[in-house]
């Protein structure tokens, strides 16, 4: 599932392999953008922002993408097989002379002004991975709405920008009470630990694909507190983890009813 830190990774990746390189092949594949053609401009970056990807391009464009749920950027070199999905699923194909970068299942696709981007991220909060995070303004805007329930405040990328899901649940759990309990109800100095701690997770995760909120222990077994461990004991209190679909499956809820104080969904 892309969270902030699989954004980060994605644009490095992407960046690593394509920036300052020719643009040999270029191939939308949405209907409003079939006609675009960016061969033989030059890629000049690839930018996180929060769950956003900006990659510019020269002649001041931006292709601007977003996972969602189940998006993927692949980076292949000439000589491996594309392997991200069928071919029906590939959205976009930027081609340089040494890689190839495949976006398949992107929900997301528009080619913008480069001066534009404000107007597909200028909303987003303080970004956790971004060179200009701010945590103060992070806690402000968490605890804007108190009677707000605590998960769908971390959700909001306006409040702060990468927490998706797994993050949601874990950071819950961390700070011992259920993705329910109003932000006003949380003990004080907890937000300024929820957002340090959301802040110290994703920027232990955003080397590596296999993110783990258990920092302490390298059991690869134990990666994760409560999220997608339905019906199994809490490694804490040994409570049988519960589980929550909301808005369907795009948004699950685990929590543990032993540690977790609060109210239930």
């Amino acid at each position: 599932m892309p969270e902030g830190d699989t954004i980060w990774l994605t644009a490095h990746r992407l960046h690593a392999a394509l920036a300052g390189r020719l643009l040999t092949r270029s191939d939308l594949r949405v209907p409003r953008l079939a006609t675009a053609d960016l061969t033989g401009r030059t890629l000049l970056d690839v930018t996180p922002r929060g769950k956003h990807l900006l990659t510019r391009i020269e002649g001041g464009l931006t292709l601007h993408s977003h996972l969602q749920m189940d998006g993927a950027w692949r980076v292949f070199t000439p000589d491996q097989r594309w392997n991200g999905g069928p071919g029906h699923q590939i959205r976009a194909i930027l081609g340089t002379a040494t890689h190839t970068a495949v976006g398949y299942r992107l929900p997301v696709l528009d080619l913008i002004r480069t001066s534009d981007e404000p107007n597909v991220v200028g909303h987003l909060g303080p970004d956790l991975l971004g060179p200009d995070w701010d945590a103060e303004e992070a806690v402000r805007r968490l605890c804007a709405d108190p009677a707000r329930p605590l998960g769908e405040a971390l959700l909001d990328q306006r409040n702060l920008a990468g927490i998706g899901n797994v993050y949601k649940c874990e950071l819950a759990f961390m700070a011992r009470v259920t993705p329910w309990l109003p932000v006003g109800d949380l003990a004080p100095g907890v937000p300024e630990r929820l957002v340090a701690t959301a802040h110290r997770l994703l920027e232990a995760n955003k080397e590596r694909f296999d993110r783990r909120t258990i920092l302490t222990n390298d059991r690869a077994d134990r990666r994760l507190y409560v999220y997608s461990r339905l019906n199994k004991p809490c490694y804490r209190c040994g409570a049988l983890i519960r589980r929550k679909e909301e808005l369907g499956r795009d948004r699950l809820s685990y929590w543990c009813p032993g540690c977790q104080s609060g109210p239930g969904p």
